[in-house]
């Protein structure tokens, strides 16, 4: 046996093609080899046996004369049981990636990657079977394996696309839902098993095997919504996001998940009655730990398999969809885990990841970076983000952990991280990975948003790549967030002391385009529970949660809140079980909700209160000096509408005729008090119409005079 085939027998050699199928002679004859390392006999189908090349598990069959087989069957009874097998040879098949599509992933823009990389059931030549192609670049081998072939990458290894990186077979007569994954052997001689990075389903954890997807059967029933989103104006718009974690906001009887549909039938309603415009799912592409939430991602092409099937998912999607409720994901591309089933040294080598631990590596999170730079790696992201929103619907990606992408020395001592070119700290290639993404899916699809979590003072993270910005439809408002707690969290009889931590946030209000995040990450760790943050005893906590919640919705920029605070959950969120449902049987945590239902209407119904979230004429002060009281007011304004004036007394003291400048009007009216009984409060504040009087009043030519209800918020609205 000769050397090349002594490489093809042990599994070393780079181009399988070269020896194995059909092959014409030198002396105008034809040679078809099969290589079947668990077969006792082979047959050439119809044409005779093939015979065993000594001491290999490889088969020849020679002809005298020249013949075009086609794609010929090969008969072979394995060893173990003596059964007779048929399979088409995957070796007489013609290469099937196209030139144009490995040049366009080469320069990083191609954003349908996954129509040609993972796996997927094609037929060709009327030969039905499965087509599988992955990157894997300066590699001797790369085999398909799975239950199919023993597991033995000996009997599939792949065909080599030249430069590329790219490795391709077509395997007959496998379907769908057959398990697989990739066996490498590196440039040193390692032998190393991964999952597919585009594989479009995976088995369910613990497993990690990779499966081949069926064909999409689902057919679509929200043409309506995908053509109304086209001109949605988001900055205009009311958005009030319902942060949810799938497998620990409702459980089965027997504690299992629920799946899509049944998360479909029972969340869509509740999100309806509660008002939202969206919901915003914590990670669902798949990941091996529950414990993770989904922010470490193995399968980022792959819907989870907790909550089932790729399809069950467009249900879930359409079901919302069809209810008026747009569904956004939260999305990773700042970091992947270090699984050796996954991306992590994918060929034994850095590939997905900087091969420098000081740009390649989260050491406070046990995580790996991608090289942004890397043209494969940055398509890799980008084709993500397309998928999801092409394949499943989704109206928008909220980008986890910007922050840690835009700075090398994010979290690093000194020493620990290496500058960019220019000698500064800006991760230029991650900026330009940010810039790209945004363009490609805002580009792509009208009337979807992005929407950073970025915690730094960086510059216009919410304004367009035209202009110098990252080009995200908006940011979450962490320094609101964090002022708002820290002040809320005080006793009151403080809180006149910290008065600025209110007011400080209409300083750069209008810089960003902004969300306010009252999210999962508030309520884990030992921060506890929304609810528990709030001081004083039980009814003073429940009033500083509805004060606090009034907070939020008056303030300019959209809302989002984490599910089991709009109950006011006692406990830290786990995602070992479900929320506590039972608190709703409790008036005071049901008043909570119905407040949350009530601002949320409010806040959608009112075009003052959303119309101009993003910029500085849809607000005005009324009165922000008064920390002795601890109050304030202001005025949310609209194009064409009524104003509302938002006043928030945050003491437990009532304020009886306290005088508010207003707009001019007739008269005003109570549209909403978080003091009122329906939510659980003692109903102080003003009943009947309010009215004006003509009396100067912090820049106001007239002015009412109310009842401010203890750790109450009233919104106004003149007639």
């Amino acid at each position: 046996m000769h050397e090349a085939l002594k490489r093809l027998q042990n599994g070393s050699h780079h181009d399988p093609f070269e020896l194995l199928g059909y092959h014409e002679t030198e002396s105008g004859g034809a040679l078809i080899r099969a290589l079947l390392p668990h077969a006792e006999q082979v047959e050439l189908d119809g044409i005779g046996e093939m015979e065993r090349v000594e001491g290999s598990d490889l088969f020849e069959l020679h002809s005298d004369t020249r013949f075009v087989p086609g794609h010929y069957t090969l008969k072979w009874q394995d060893k173990a049981a003596g059964n007779w097998h048929k399979t088409v040879s995957p070796y007489s098949f013609q290469p099937q990636v196209g030139e144009l599509d490995m040049h366009w992933f080469g320069e990083g823009n191609h954003h349908h990657v996954w129509h040609f990389l993972g796996s997927r059931i094609t037929t060709i030549d009327d030969v039905e079977g499965v087509q599988f192609a992955v990157w894997a670049p300066d590699v001797t081998r790369v085999s398909v394996v799975g239950d199919f072939n023993a597991w033995d990458g000996r009997r599939h290894p792949m065909r080599c696309r030249g430069g590329s990186g790219i490795w391709e077979l077509f395997i007959p007569g496998l379907t769908a839902g057959d398990a697989y994954k990739y066996e490498i052997l590196s440039r040193r001689n390692d032998v190393i098993i991964k999952s597919d990075p585009y594989g479009r389903h995976m088995s369910n954890r613990p497993e990690t095997t990779s499966l081949v997807p069926a064909e999409v059967a689902y057919e679509w029933q929200d043409h309506e919504w995908m053509s109304r989103r086209k001109t949605f104006d988001w900055q205009t718009a009311p958005m009030a996001v319902y942060e949810m974690h799938a497998g620990s906001w409702q459980r089965s009887e027997d504690g299992t998940f629920l799946n899509w549909r049944e998360l479909a039938e029972r969340l869509v309603p509740y999100v309806v009655e509660l008002g939202y415009t969206h919901i915003e799912l914590l990670p669902v592409s798949e990941h091996p730990l529950d414990a993770s939430w989904g922010y470490q991602v193995s399968g980022y092409y792959a819907p989870t398999a907790r909550f089932g099937t790729p399809d069950d998912f467009r249900f879930f999607v359409d079901a919302a969809h069809k209810a008026g409720i747009g569904i956004l994901l939260d999305w990773v591309p700042a970091h992947f885990p270090k699984d050796d089933f996954a991306l992590a040294r994918f060929t034994g080598e850095p590939v997905y990841e900087h091969a420098d631990p000081r740009r390649g590596e989260h050491r406070d999170w046990g995580t790996l970076i991608f090289d942004y730079g890397r043209n494969e790696v940055r398509n890799f992201l980008i084709a993500n983000a397309v998928y999801w929103l092409e394949e499943f619907h989704l109206d928008g990606l909220r980008v986890d952990a910007v922050a840690s992408m835009l700075y090398h020395d994010y979290s690093r001592e000194d020493g620990d991280w290496l500058p960019n070119v220019h000698g500064g700290r800006e991760n230029l290639e991650a900026i330009h990975f940010l810039q790209e993404l945004n363009r490609v899916v805002l580009g792509r699809f009208p009337g979807a948003v992005t929407i950073a979590e970025e915690s730094t003072s960086w510059p216009m993270v919410s304004r367009p790549v035209e202009l110098g910005g990252l080009g995200f439809s908006m940011k979450w408002n962490m320094g609101w967030m964090n002022d708002s707690l820290s002040y809320i969290e005080e006793d009151p009889v403080y809180r006149k002391y910290n008065h600025n931590l209110l007011t400080f946030s209409q300083l750069y209000a209008f810089t960003e385009n902004f969300v306010l995040p009252l999210s999962h990450d508030e309520v884990v760790h030992g921060k506890r529970s929304m609810v528990d943050k709030m001081p004083g005893d039980y009814w003073q906590k429940m009033a500083n949660l509805r004060l606090f919640y009034a907070w939020q919705y008056g303030h300019p920029g959209k809302k989002l809140l984490f599910m089991g605070c709009e109950f006011a959950q006692w406990h830290e969120w786990s995602e070992e079980g479900e929320i506590d449902w039972g608190l709703n049987e409790i008036e005071a945590h049901a008043g909570i909700r119905r407040i949350v239902g009530d601002l949320n209407r409010l806040y959608c119904g009112e075009p003052a209160m959303h119309q101009r979230d993003f910029t500085e004429d849809g607000f005005r002060w009324i009165d922000c000096h008064d920390s002795e009281q601890s109050v304030l007011s202001f005025i949310r304004y609209a194009h064409d509408a009524a104003p509302i004036i938002c006043v928030f007394n945050f003491t437990p003291v009532p304020r009886y005729d306290y005088r508010l400048g207003i707009p001019h009007a007739e008269s005003y009216h109570e549209v909403l008090n978080s003091d009122s009984t329906h939510y659980g409060g003692t109903n102080t504040g003003n009943g009947g119409d309010i009215q004006v009087q003509d009396i100067n009043w912090m820049g106001f030519e007239q002015s009412i005079s109310v009842t401010l209800p203890p750790l109450g918020a009233l919104f106004l609205r003149g007639t």
